[in-house]
C-alpha cells in the first residue's frame, strides 16, 4: 500500500480521524510533515501501529500501557510480558468484583420481588451503601 491521507488511514484502520490526531498528541504515532501547500501521507507503517494499537485496547491495555509496549517493541519480551501480568492482574480485580456485584443485584432483586420488606431492598441499598 503506498501513503495516504489521514482520511484513508482513518478508514483502513477502523478509526475516527480525530482518533488519529488525538493519538499523535498523545505521542502514539508520528505525524508527517505536510508539505509545502500540500496534504499529509502516512504510510503503511502507521497503519500498522494503529492497528496494533486497537488490538492491544480491545486486550484492556490504557494507552499509557500501550504506549510503552510500542517503545518496548519486540525486543524486550519480558518486559511486555510484566505489562501483560499487570493487566491480566487488573482484569481478573475486575471480574471478581463484577461477579460480587452480580451477587448482590440478584440477591436485592429477588428480595424486592419478594414483596416482603416495607422499603426496596435495592433503594435501600442504594441509600444506605450498605447491602440489607
Amino acid at each position: 500500500m503506498k501513503e495516504m491521507t489521514i482520511g484513508v488511514l482513518a478508514r483502513s484502520a477502523g478509526v475516527n480521524i480525530e482518533t488519529i490526531r488525538y493519538y499523535q498528541r498523545r505521542g502514539l504515532i508520528g505525524t508527517p510533515r505536510k508539505p509545502l501547500g500540500g496534504v499529509r501521507r502516512y504510510d503503511a507503517g502507521t497503519l500498522a501501529q494503529l492497528r496494533f494499537i486497537k488490538r492491544a485496547q480491545q486486550l484492556g491495555f490504557s494507552l499509557r500501557e500501550i504506549r510503552e509496549l510500542l517503545a518496548l517493541g519486540e525486543q524486550s519480551c519480558s518486559d511486555t510480558r510484566r505489562i501483560a501480568e499487570r493487566r491480566l492482574t487488573d482484569i481478573e480485580t475486575r471480574l471478581s468484583d463484577l461477579k460480587n456485584m452480580r451477587r448482590l443485584l440478584t440477591r436485592l432483586i429477588r428480595e424486592c420481588a419478594a414483596g416482603r420488606a416495607a422499603a426496596c431492598p435495592i433503594v435501600q441499598s442504594l441509600s444506605t451503601g450498605q447491602e440489607t
